[in-house]
């Protein structure tokens, strides 16, 4: 399962917290809350001076366990069920994360047969801090929730179960998912970074030797602060255990080489912020 990502105008998306279920735009949404999110955790109960030297308090910033689903249109309610997690970055929460990058509408308009499942992380915060998502078993339990949630809306057959996951996210989100690799206890497939290579590279790679069919790709810059030196990095550790990639640049990427290539770096020469919803070209598979 590959996904391509194309630039559409920005999603207007609000709303408060609690199991709801709307459509718009051609897909559904649909937010709950779960006990199995990231927060709160006991790492930040007393708070957190953030990485931008700003002391956040819990209320507001690690307290939301809010978990937000995007349904595309014209989804087939097959047995298995594709999930895509996506978790978001710093200065970011799940709403704003939708609305800024086109998240919704992109992913309803690649036509993929698969849920995106947008956990909440710290809310409006300099902090890559997973919370419960460095707990044994907290992911696998966090995707059982979903799977209700599905079901109970009739998204999904009554006894449909998780198919391929994939776990994506853009700058401090690659906090949240080494903890899920590093837990290893619920299977991922695929995992997409947005210039969100920034540490935990012993995990990362661990994952990547785990099983020749994990797909990984980093989609990175020369802005977001080490991403691509990190990148150098896990490409001399590639080569030095014999683990065939491809370097590659936005500007030549084509749909064989996301699809034929396990491993992807692919360097990009815009910025790290617009990375996701200003795209050069439309990479499909």
């Amino acid at each position: 399962m590959k996904y391509k990502w194309i630039a559409i105008a920005v999603l207007l998306f609000s709303g408060a917290p609690g199991a709801r279920a709307q459509k718009d735009q051609g897909y559904q949404s649909l937010r709950f809350v779960s006990s199995y999110t990231c927060f709160p955790d006991t790492g930040r109960a007393k708070g957190f001076l953030d990485g931008d030297s700003i002391f956040r308090p819990v209320s507001g910033h690690y307290d939301d366990s809010s978990v937000l689903m995007i349904v595309p249109p014209r989804l087939k309610r097959d047995r298995r069920i594709d999930l895509v997690f996506w978790f978001h970055g710093w200065h970011n929460n799940i709403d704003t994360a939708l609305q800024f990058y086109g998240l919704a509408r992109q992913f309803a308009a690649s036509g993929r047969n698969a849920i995106l499942v947008l956990p909440e992380a710290g809310r409006n915060v300099a902090d890559s801090y997973g919370g419960k998502m460095n707990q044994k078993g907290e992911f696998g339990r966090l995707v059982g929730d979903v799977m209700e949630e599905l079901k109970k809306y009739g998204i999904v057959v009554g006894d449909a179960v998780p198919g391929r996951i994939v776990l994506a996210g853009h700058s401090g989100g690659y906090g949240v998912i080494a903890d899920i690799l590093a837990n290893g206890q619920t299977p991922v497939d695929e995992v997409f970074l947005f210039d969100a290579l920034y540490g935990r590279l012993p995990i990362f790679m661990n994952w990547v030797r785990q099983d020749k069919r994990h797909h990984f790709i980093h989609w990175f810059t020369n802005h977001g602060g080490g991403t691509d030196e990190v990148s150098d990095t896990m490409m001399q550790q590639l080569e030095s255990e014999h683990l065939d990639y491809l370097l590659t640049g936005e500007g030549i990427l084509n749909p064989a080489l996301i699809k034929n290539n396990r491993i992807l770096f692919i360097h990009s020469s815009r910025e790290h912020n617009v990375i996701i919803n200003d795209p050069e070209l439309i990479p499909v598979s």
